[in-house]
């Protein structure tokens, strides 16, 4: 049986996700800006925004699981 990931790591793998989503989102705004949404590359960041947000929800959801008792719904959203 695999182990759930600890608190310490579910709030570690959130900073991460956060920084990441962010840093996306940044990128996603300058090519956006420069090429417009309807350009194919834009389309793919809006997507893969999209899918981070997912991935985050999921993780979020993951977290409730592992934790019970805790107050984990706030750590991936």
């Amino acid at each position: 049986m695999i182990a759930p990931l600890t608190l310490d790591e579910h709030r570690e793998l959130a900073r991460k996700m956060k920084e990441t989503e962010l840093c996306l989102r940044s990128i996603c705004d300058l090519v956006v800006g420069v090429y417009g949404p309807q350009n194919r590359a834009s389309f793919s960041f809006l997507k893969a925004i999209e899918a981070i947000e997912r991935l985050n929800q999921d993780l979020q959801t993951q977290a409730t699981h592992d934790l019970p008792g805790y107050p984990a719904k706030d750590l991936y959203l």
